[in-house]
């Protein structure tokens, strides 16, 4: 199976540079990397072409460009990567294996969210929980049938003719991800992989981590009971 790998960016220029670094040590290596850049007015572009990655431009929205990602790979397994998240370098090998199980419709790992002198271990232990007591706690019926919830600095995956016969990203402007492990449970299971990726913790930074995690347990509950995603976008401020 191949994997290719998206990045969405817009204003990514402080960390892109390193997370392609990282990509490009892989073994195996990807199929191919895809950065899909919606107008970054920084020198993101510039730094994804120096790397010899192909770039896409996209109108703006996450949900969009990742979209455009997938529909331009052509790889059978597409992997969605943020611009600020490090890999491990038999990333391709975790995920091939991982699909292996025709049983399992999607993936993620798990986050842990770093900084240049920290490691947010409680916000990083939450982010853990909540992909199974989440699920649990709103769609208890899809738990037990495999449902769990997986966010973007997860590293998600999944084949992509599954992301395409649900239909793909949903076109909001928060919380893709969990929508679309929504939709995706009812192809199979989706699974959390036992293995770490490390991503930026600068929305942290800026918030702290007592507001951080206040703020993403009410876009969580809010959004578990029904609350529109154009509603809940206000409370998560773009951070570059």
């Amino acid at each position: 199976m191949r994997v290719s790998i998206v990045i969405p960016t817009l204003n990514e220029a402080s960390c892109l540079g390193r997370t392609l670094r990282h990509l490009s040590l892989l073994e195996p290596s990807a199929r191919e990397v895809l950065v899909v850049d919606a107008g970054s007015e920084d020198e993101t572009v510039t730094i994804a072409h120096a790397a010899g990655v192909r770039v896409l431009q996209s109108s703006r929205g996450r949900a969009v460009q990742m979209n455009l990602g997938a529909e331009t790979a052509t790889g059978e397994i597409v992997c969605f990567v943020h611009a600020d998240t490090l890999v491990p370098d038999d990333l391709v090998r975790v995920i091939e294996a991982t699909l292996t199980d025709p049983a399992i419709v999607c993936g993620g790992f798990i986050s842990v969210m770093t900084g240049p002198l920290q490691t947010r271990w409680g916000v990083s232990l939450h982010n853990f929980l909540k992909t199974y007591y989440a699920p649990l706690l709103f769609k208890p019926h899809l738990f037990v049938r495999g449902l769990r919830l997986l966010f973007g600095d997860q590293v998600i995956f999944c084949r992509r003719a599954d992301f395409w016969a649900v239909g793909g990203f949903d076109a909001v402007p928060i919380l893709e991800e969990g929508n679309l492990c929504l939709k995706l449970v009812k192809r199979g299971r989706i699974c959390q992989v036992n293995r770490i990726v490390l991503s930026s913790d600068r929305r942290v930074a800026r918030w702290g981590s007592l507001k951080a995690t206040a703020i993403y347990l009410y876009i969580g509950f809010l959004w578990g009971f029904g609350v529109s995603e154009t509603y809940l976008r206000r409370f998560y401020e773009d951070i570059r």
